[in-house]
């Protein structure tokens, strides 16, 4: 890591795709307040799953990468963050069985809320707006006020983000991702589509490897791992602001990490030579 690099070094370069907040210090307040929140994911976490990444460059382990293309604040529900995350568990069994190598999954969730646009503002029968950015930044709704720049935002993109990881937690270890759990609703989308008999085929094989499992003495009670996984987080780091608020230094390494996600990238409009983007995430 370059000596030169500092969370906040990024506004020294060009920074695109970003709101201009028109309340200098509100948006200092809320980031200030961000500062003194806790970490939403751990440096040790983030650290596995660089681990777990390399097995996949391997040709190891398969990564599975899913979710939302922008999070909503109108849409979270926990039974909407229980259905994304039982679709992820159901295809990782099924391509663990086919591939004979273990599934990394990565949900695109608990942060997705910033979106880049072509244009920054949009135009309709007459009336000239910003473009809806994300819920982190402004409201679809298409009204003067809505599309303002909020930074207040951000403090409850953090609340959403907490309590959808607060519950991928509970889900992974709490008996929710039990493997023959998981099994179990595979039957769920038998006959909605052509693929449902090769479907069949393949998820009656799993249950006869796992009663063939059992019967040796394999179940949950004997082998913790059945019952529970790993599941890691991920989104675009378009919204700087709330991302350097995020960082924090690792006690153990003194190394920089971006705690509001297990994993994050550099999108397309944001990668050129002198991007605010690049420079942060390089650090």
């Amino acid at each position: 890591m370059a000596t030169d690099w500092t969370p906040y070094s990024w506004r020294n370069a060009k920074g695109i795709h970003m709101p201009e907040y028109q309340d200098a210090a509100a948006l200092a307040a809320t980031e200030e307040t961000l500062r003194n929140y806790p970490p939403l994911v751990f440096a040790g976490e983030a650290r596995n799953l660089t681990s777990d990444l390399a097995k996949v460059v391997e040709g190891k382990a398969f990564l599975l990468q899913g979710g939302d293309c922008a999070e909503s604040f109108a849409e979270f529900h926990p039974n909407n963050i229980r259905d994304t995350f039982r679709v992820i568990l159901q295809m990782a069994v099924v391509l663990t069985f086919a591939g004979k190598v273990p599934v990394v999954k990565l949900g695109r969730m608990a942060g997705q809320f910033a979106k880049p646009r072509s244009t920054p503002t949009e135009t309709i029968d007459g009336v000239e707006l910003p473009s809806y950015f994300g819920d982190i930044i402004n409201d679809i709704e298409f009204n003067a006020a809505g599309r303002a720049p909020d930074p207040a935002r951000m403090v409850r993109a953090y609340s959403q983000a907490a309590s959808t990881l607060n519950l991928l937690r509970a889900f992974s270890n709490g008996g929710y991702a039990n493997l023959q759990q998981v099994h179990a609703w595979t039957h769920d989308y038998m006959g909605r589509s052509p693929w449902a008999q090769k479907y069949k085929e393949t998820a009656d094989r799993i249950g006869e490897a796992l009663s063939f499992m059992e019967a040796c003495g394999i179940t949950p009670e004997t082998v913790p791992q059945i019952k529970g996984t790993s599941f890691y987080t991920s989104h675009e780091a378009l919204l700087l602001p709330y991302e350097q608020a995020m960082t924090r230094q690792d006690s153990l390494t003194g190394r920089w990490y971006d705690t509001s996600a297990h994993f994050l990238w550099i999108g397309d409009r944001t990668r050129f030579e002198g991007s605010a983007h690049v420079e942060y995430l390089r650090g």
